[in-house]
């Protein structure tokens, strides 16, 4: 989905602090949006992204981006303890802003954010990312909203990642600074909930996190699973930190989507059973069994984010989905009961 022929809306970004920023960024590029600056206390960081995106010009401060008023949205990809206070800033300068998940990491800053939101009237889009950069699961949005596999009923979201597959900074084992393994990674598997069932109110129905395999790191939430009810179905979800050194990919991400005439699968990432690549996606209905390559699936959310900044729509996703998706995840990480693992 590209944009029809007008100047290109143009876009900064602050803090690089997770490697999102790259699908972040990719998103906007690929729907024609122009990248113009960024911003980030880390060289390092810095000289990354740059090498990756050269038509950057990088600003000894923030100040240069915000109070630049030809640009008129933000991409952000801060430590998630200061996600809040960035959002924050950027709408308060007029700009709409585009943060990686999690969003916020208390509930206090998801209060904070949805009153300064409020005030000002800016979008304030969390990338999830497992959805909006997934073409399976886009792909599966089309046929659920095609009435395939009937009203849906439960969705089960797995989302395992590798903890080893590249370095981690020392905030990433802290967890006031990353918030817990539900506020972070369930985030997206709330999302999916919402978005599936159709439930604009819901509840964390119970939770639970653990570290069974890295004392080490005793802050570190290895494990994670989640109950939701919603006003248009149940949910599921499960997290966690164990992928084998062996799988080839950081994680064998899948969702299934039960309907009351069928039921799809996807399998995001890999295909274990030995298809190649990622982007699986499995439909049983009462017509047979199907599989379908999401590979050349288009991913439309840039292309809506930037239509929603020019138009002060919310075609990308609803202002109160975001937030709704953000709450469930906090809610769940504040209730979770934690597991220990000698108690095995």
């Amino acid at each position: 989905m590209t944009l029809p022929a007008q100047a290109p809306l143009r876009f900064a970004a602050i803090g690089l602090n997770h490697n999102h920023i790259y699908g972040q960024t990719r998103a906007l590029l690929n729907a024609g949006a122009e990248l113009v600056a960024v911003f980030a206390e880390e060289g390092d960081l810095a000289a990354d992204y740059l090498r990756a995106f050269p038509q950057a010009r990088r600003v000894a401060d923030r100040r240069a981006i915000l109070e630049d008023e030809s640009i008129p949205l933000v991409v952000s990809a801060t430590i998630p303890d200061v996600r809040a206070a960035t959002a924050i800033e950027a709408m308060r300068h007029g700009k709409d802003i585009m943060v990686d998940k999690p969003g916020v990491i208390t509930l206090d800053e998801l209060a904070a954010v949805r009153e300064v939101q409020r005030e000002t009237g800016r979008i304030f889009s969390v990338c999830y990312s497992e959805r909006f950069e997934s073409r399976a699961t886009e792909k599966a949005s089309e046929l659920v909203a095609a009435g395939a596999i009937g009203q849906v009923i439960q969705t089960v979201g797995l989302g395992p990642h590798a903890l080893r597959n590249n370095p981690r900074p020392d905030w990433f084992f802290q967890r006031r600074r990353y918030g817990g393994i539900l506020c972070d990674i369930a985030a997206h598997q709330c999302d999916q909930f919402l978005h599936f069932t159709g439930s604009t109110r819901a509840e964390v129905v119970a939770s639970q996190i653990g570290n069974f395999g890295n004392p080490e790191t005793p802050e570190l939430e290895d494990f994670g699973a989640v109950m939701l009810r919603g006003d248009g179905g149940s949910g599921f979800i499960r997290v966690d930190w164990f992928t084998p050194a062996g799988l080839g990919v950081w994680g064998d991400g899948r969702l299934t989507i039960l309907g009351t005439e069928g039921y799809i699968e996807l399998r995001k990432y890999v295909d274990i059973a030995g298809r190649p690549g990622g982007d699986h996606l499995f439909l049983v209905n009462g017509q047979g069994q199907h599989y379908v390559d999401c590979q050349a699936q288009e991913l439309p959310y840039g292309a809506r984010l930037i239509a929603d900044v020019l138009h002060r729509t919310e075609t990308a996703m609803p202002q109160a989905h975001c937030f709704l998706a953000t709450e469930l995840a906090l809610k769940a990480e504040a209730m979770a009961v934690r597991l220990e693992g000698e108690q095995r």
